[in-house]
């Protein structure tokens, strides 16, 4: 009797568990829950990533228009991401 209130209690726990937290991905919260959940800075990394990609968008000036597509594409998604942080 115990072993199933047991299971019952920790198959509920986990699906209570997978709902989503600051809009982030699965990985996210797992990283978050390894590092006792320091992921306020969560805004200012994007923020930064956003700049790097920025930068790396204009050392490229002269690129592929293939790398240039890519780190446009990172940055419209970085951008995304830093949007959903910053709604919640």
């Amino acid at each position: 009797m115990k072993t199933t209130t047991l299971a019952v209690l920790s198959a509920l726990l986990m699906s209570a568990a997978g709902s989503p937290v600051f809009a982030m991905s699965h990985q996210e919260q797992l990283a978050c829950a390894w590092t006792a959940g320091n992921c306020f800075d969560e805004a200012k990394i994007l923020e930064k990533r956003i700049t790097e990609i920025k930068d790396e968008i204009q050392k490229n000036a002269n690129g592929s228009p293939e790398e240039l597509n890519v780190l446009e594409k990172k940055l419209q998604e970085t951008k995304v991401q830093l949007e959903r942080i910053k709604s919640n």
